[in-house]
C-alpha cells in the first residue's frame, strides 16, 4: 500500500513489457494533465530507455506561469515509479474537476523552484544523512532531536539554524510524505 499526498491506493508492480508500460503511463500523465488546461507540449517526461532500471521517475509542467513538478523514486524500477506519478497526478486532477480542489491549489501543491534537486541534497545533509536517502522516519527522528537541541528557548538555541531545520524537513517532508 503506498500513501503519499493523502491518496492511499496499492502499490504494483511491473513484471513485462516495461517499456510499453512506461509510455502508457507517459500518456496517462499528459492526458490527465490536458484535461486541466495544460498543453501537452507544456509536459515534460523523460522516459528511461530501459524501463527495468532502478531510477526514480517525474513530471514536469507549466501551467499559469508556474514549474509544477512531481517525482517518486522508492520503487524499485523506473516503470513502478512513473506508475505512483500517474497515479498521484490523477487523484490530484480528479479533485480539480470534482471541485474539491481549485485550479489555484493544484498549482500551489505541485509548483517547486527549479533548484529543488539542490535543496532536497542540502537539506538531507543537514540531518546527516546520504543524498539518496528515503527513510523519512529515521529523518523526522532526528529532525525533532536536532529542533530540541536549536529551539530558541533552549540554553544552546540558534534561531537561524531552527529556521534551517524547519526549512530542511519541510522540502524532504514535501518529497517523502
Amino acid at each position: 500500500m503506498i500513501n503519499i499526498k493523502g491518496y492511499e491506493f496499492d502499490a504494483i508492480t511491473i513484471k513485462d513489457s516495461f517499456n510499453r508500460r512506461a509510455q502508457k503511463f507517459k500518456n496517462n500523465i499528459i492526458e490527465k494533465l490536458r484535461s486541466v488546461g495544460v498543453p501537452s507540449d507544456d509536459v515534460i517526461i523523460d522516459l528511461e530507455p530501459v524501463a527495468i532500471k532502478r531510477l526514480p521517475a517525474s513530471a514536469t509542467w507549466y501551467i499559469e506561469g508556474s514549474h509544477s513538478h512531481f517525482s517518486y523514486k522508492a520503487g524499485s524500477k523506473y516503470v513502478d515509479n512513473l506508475y505512483v506519478v500517474s497515479k498521484i497526478i490523477e487523484f490530484e486532477v480528479k479533485a480539480v474537476l470534482s471541485g474539491e480542489k481549485t485550479i489555484d491549489e493544484f498549482i500551489a501543491d505541485f509548483t517547486e523552484s527549479h533548484e529543488i534537486e539542490e535543496e532536497r541534497k542540502w537539506a538531507r545533509e543537514l540531518l546527516g544523512f546520504e543524498e539518496d536517502s528515503l527513510d523519512f522516519e529515521g529523518m523526522h527522528a532526528k529532525y525533532k532531536q536536532m529542533a530540541k537541541d536549536l529551539h530558541p528557548d533552549m540554553p544552546n538555541g540558534d534561531l537561524e539554524k531552527f529556521k534551517e531545520l524547519n526549512r530542511a524537513h519541510k522540502i524532504l517532508k514535501r518529497e517523502l510524505k
